[in-house]
C-alpha cells in the first residue's frame, strides 16, 4: 500500500499542474471504489483548483466551495496526461479529471479500495481526517510528543508508530526502517521507551521519510508516481524486506517476525 512517502512523492508530482486550473469535467467509469464515486459532474465543472495538499495518506484538492479527497488505497496511482494524446485507456482506469488546459488527472486502480470523495465542509472535519495525528514531518510531531503518548502503553512501539491517531501516515515499511535507525527493537512495549530514546526515534522517522520522498517512494508492486516512474527507496532498505541478508551495519543476519497481520524485521545485534 503506497504510505505517507508515495502519496507526498505524487502530490509534488501533480500540484503545480492543477493548483489554479478549472475544472472542465469529471468522468467516472467505475464508481465502485472502496466507498461509490459521488456524482460531482455539475458540482466541480469550472470549478478552480486552489491547492493540492496532504493530510496522511490522503490527498486534498481545494476547490473553494468545497475538497475533493483523494486516497490511492493498495494499488491506486494518479497520472497526467495530455488529452490530445489521446492514451488508450486500460481497464481499472476508473475516474478522469479534465482541466482547462486540456491535460486530465487519471485515477487508476486495479484492486478498487481506493477513494474519490467530496465534502462541501471543513475538510479537517471530515470522518476520515478528523481523528488523525500530528504529521510526522512537522513540528507538531516530536519525541516530547511521543514521550507523552508513549506513557502507560503496554502495545508495542511498532504498534504505536503505526496509529494514525499518534502520528499520522508511518505505514510498516517506515516504521521498521525508523525502528533500525533509532535502534529499538520492533516489539518493545512503547510505555518502556524513556524521553532520550523517544526523541531519537522522532527524529529517525523524520529522516526515513525524508529520504523516501527524495528517493521517489517505493515500489514494490504497484506504485508509480504521476510522471508513471517508479520509486527507488527500496534500493536503500536498512531491514525491511531483507529476512536472512546480513545488516548493512554489522553484518548480523536480518530477522523476521509476525506482529499482528505485519511482518517486521530487524537487526538482532543492533535494535535492542
Amino acid at each position: 500500500m503506497p504510505e505517507l512517502p508515495e502519496v507526498e512523492v505524487v502530490r509534488r508530482g501533480i500540484a503545480s499542474e492543477l493548483e489554479r486550473r478549472k475544472i472542465a469535467s469529471l468522468t467516472v467509469r467505475n464508481p465502485n471504489l472502496r466507498w461509490p464515486v459521488p456524482d460531482l459532474e455539475l458540482t466541480l465543472r469550472g470549478l478552480e483548483i486552489r491547492t493540492v495538499t496532504r493530510r496522511g495518506k490522503y490527498l486534498l484538492l481545494d476547490c473553494g466551495a468545497g475538497t475533493l479527497i483523494l486516497h490511492l488505497g493498495m494499488s491506486g496511482s494518479l497520472r497526467l496526461l495530455p488529452l490530445a494524446a489521446n492514451i488508450a485507456l486500460q481497464k481499472h482506469d476508473h475516474v478522469d479529471l479534465l482541466l482547462d488546459n486540456g491535460m486530465i488527472l487519471r485515477f487508476r486502480d486495479p484492486r478498487r479500495f481506493g477513494a474519490v470523495l467530496w465534502t462541501a465542509g471543513n475538510v479537517a472535519d471530515h470522518p476520515l481526517l478528523s481523528r488523525l495525528g500530528p504529521e510526522p514531518l512537522t513540528e507538531a510531531f516530536d519525541g516530547k510528543l511521543l514521550y507523552r503518548k508513549t506513557r502507560n502503553r503496554s502495545a508495542s512501539i511498532k504498534e504505536v508508530l503505526m496509529n494514525s491517531r499518534i502520528v499520522v501516515g508511518v505505514g510498516n515499511i517506515y516504521a521498521n526502517e525508523a525502528l533500525f535507525l533509532a535502534g529499538i527493537h520492533p516489539t518493545i512495549a512503547a510505555g518502556r521507551i524513556g524521553a532520550r530514546r523517544c526523541a531519537g526515534l522522532a527524529q529517525a522517522v523524520k529522516e526515513t521519510l525524508g529520504r523516501a520522498i527524495e528517493a521517489g517512494g517505493s515500489s514494490l508492486r504497484d506504485f508509480v508516481g504521476s510522471d508513471g516512474n517508479p520509486g527507488y527507496f527500496q534500493q536503500q532498505y536498512w531491514v525491511y524486506g531483507r529476512t536472512g541478508q546480513p545488516c548493512r551495519k554489522c553484518g548480523t543476519n536480518i530477522e523476521q517476525i509476525r506482529q499482528g497481520q505485519r511482518s517486521s524485521f530487524y537487526c538482532p545485534r543492533c535494535q535492542k
